[in-house]
């Protein structure tokens, strides 16, 4: 065997033993992601049953009835044998967050936040929102609500046009700032819940300084 041929199988030898320990997926475990058009979402997540080696850092740990979840930009990813896979929401579970990317769709005269092909109902009673099935199939036709919610009934409206690409790169990134502003962060309910005003004012400062209503 040759020099060249050496350094080709040793090449692939180090990738292959290198990707668990990076987190990368195998080619078994890659899938195609898929485009959520439903209510104007228009937003790419991974698909169902998607593998990987562990969850993307940031994910939020969640237990519901025994099992254990990880929440991250709208994906759930639960238990597998040599990973973790991409799941459907846990029906019943309570979060004091959003996904950063959401709709707002009015059905049957009630209010649900929609990413993912998951419904999320507020309850204003404890501050948060629960996993909820489709209410399609038994209420109203959908009226979608052309707006964004940024916590506390804050929505955002864009001005100028912004994609929904751009939209989503914005709420996050004004999200981080004021995090960062004001040591309080409501997608990890770090800080103190007395600074949760302070956070509010400074995203919907960063999002009118570029370029959004906020409501």
């Amino acid at each position: 065997m040759n020099k060249v041929m050496v350094m080709a199988v040793s090449m692939v030898a180090c990738n292959l033993l290198l990707a668990p320990a990076l987190g990368f997926a195998g080619p078994r475990e890659r899938s195609e992601p898929h485009m959520d058009t439903a209510y104007g979402h228009n937003h790419a997540y991974p698909a169902r049953g998607a593998v990987v080696v562990r969850p993307p850092m940031g994910a939020h740990a969640l237990r519901y009835q025994g099992q254990r979840y990880w929440l991250h930009e709208g994906v759930w990813y639960g238990g597998h044998r040599g990973g973790y896979a991409v799941v459907g929401a846990p029906y019943g579970l309570y979060v004091p967050w959003l996904p950063a990317f959401t709709t707002v769709v009015m059905l049957g005269g009630m209010r649900y936040y929609y990413a993912n092909e998951t419904y999320y109902l507020y309850h204003p009673n404890i501050n948060q929102y629960e996993v909820v099935a489709s209410p399609s199939a038994v209420t109203d036709a959908p009226v979608t609500v052309g707006a964004q919610p940024v916590g506390d009934n804050i929505f955002v409206y864009p001005k100028n046009g912004q994609s929904a690409e751009q939209q989503a790169r914005d709420r996050y990134e004004c999200h981080r700032w004021a995090a960062d502003q004001t040591g309080f962060d409501p997608t990890r309910s770090e800080g103190a819940q007395a600074r949760r005003g302070d956070y509010l004012r400074a995203q919907q400062a960063c999002l009118e300084g570029r370029g959004y209503t906020v409501k």
